[in-house]
């Protein structure tokens, strides 16, 4: 077998990294540096050498004076490449450090930066002309990634580490409000899975790459569904006890996540029973507290409608209190992600 002749870009790649390192070489960061270029380099176009990435987290496990510049650093490289395979490495040293890193760079990473206010994981205008599905990979993952962040936020821990807790006893502690609010969360987590790109083509290369980014983010599909079946459960237990306002956002976030479980089936076939279970349990719920506030008497007619020719695609119930109707009057309205006209049930 004869060696592998290289592309132009490839080529382009390589002249890049020796250039990029020879100049860390003489900053007074250069092992930082050095460390970031070698898990990030154009070339190959495939994952980085796990030993890179493992001398970078080790790297940042010693404090926060350590930890902060690594971040900054990967920060800086991100953003100032035009290529999708160097910024795809980039963010799938962030994802390795939200699975096995040290807590403290962990933590660097949440807070990155401490002030200024910007979101340094919008990628939206990121283009690479010369691999264009790529680019949307590029663009999607650092979604994900926020995402991902903004959910472990909410539940108090990282999703993706591989440090459980028990969680349990916490859960059951909750208010109702902040039940709801870490169900919707882990939902917002698993609808951006479900918007990942198409299948990529070997053409533009940078396949090895997207598998592995494909392994970790169903690791993390697992890991939310595991825990939104835990809330579901107890959400299970305090039915009768959600008010009106309660009932609609769960309802409404319910219905949102069903809308992406075709999806999810249609790009990845994993066969987990925690999967099915939650899927179950999702409609179970539904149905519960639509019955629930039906027998109640309080219910609304709820209908959906799209633009285009669309207009009547979806047509249900949602829930909402007879105390508070009131306070509405038939029109447009929007929960949650959802749009569509709200008219009173003349049965009440």
């Amino acid at each position: 077998m004869g060696r592998k002749i290289l592309t132009l870009r490839e080529v382009i790649g390589i002249i890049k990294d020796k250039a990029s390192l020879s100049k860390a070489a003489l900053l007074s960061t250069a092992p930082i540096r050095l460390a970031v270029l070698r898990a990030t380099s154009h070339a190959p176009p495939a994952a980085a050498d796990d030993r890179h990435v493992s001398a970078l987290l080790l790297s940042g496990e010693s404090s926060r004076s350590a930890a902060s510049p690594i971040i900054a650093a990967l920060m800086l490289r991100l953003h100032r490449t035009g290529s999708s395979i160097v910024a795809l490495k980039c963010l799938l040293v962030f994802h390795h450090i939200l699975r096995r890193g040290p807590f403290i760079l962990q933590d660097q990473l949440s807070v990155f930066p401490s002030s200024g206010g910007r979101n340094h994981l919008n990628l939206s205008d990121f283009r690479d002309a010369a691999a264009w599905h790529l680019s949307a990979w590029v663009r999607w993952y650092a979604r994900f990634l926020e995402t991902l962040l903004s959910t472990s936020r909410i539940l108090g821990y990282f999703l993706s580490s591989s440090i459980r807790f028990n969680q349990e006893n916490r859960i059951s502690s909750l208010l109702n409000l902040d039940l709801i609010k870490e169900i919707d969360s882990l939902s917002l987590l698993i609808e951006e899975i479900s918007r990942s790109p198409d299948n990529f083509t070997e053409e533009e290369g940078g396949g090895v790459i997207v598998k592995e980014i494909t392994a970790l983010f169903l690791n993390d599909y697992i890991s939310s569904v595991n825990e939104l079946l835990l809330r579901l459960t107890e959400l299970g237990e305090r039915v009768d006890s959600l008010s009106f306002g309660d009932s609609v956002v769960v309802v409404c976030g319910l219905k949102r996540l069903q809308n992406c479980r075709e999806r999810l089936s249609d790009l990845y076939s994993v066969e987990k029973p925690s999967i099915e279970m939650m899927w179950s349990l999702v409609q179970e719920l539904k149905d519960r507290i639509e019955m629930v506030n039906k027998e109640g008497g309080k219910f609304l007619t709820w209908r959906t409608r799209e633009s285009g020719t669309e207009s009547a695609r979806f047509e249900e119930r949602v829930l909402i209190g007879v105390d508070s109707m009131k306070k509405f009057k038939s029109g447009r309205f929007s929960v949650n992600g959802f749009s569509g006209y709200l008219a009173l049930d003349k049965s009440i």
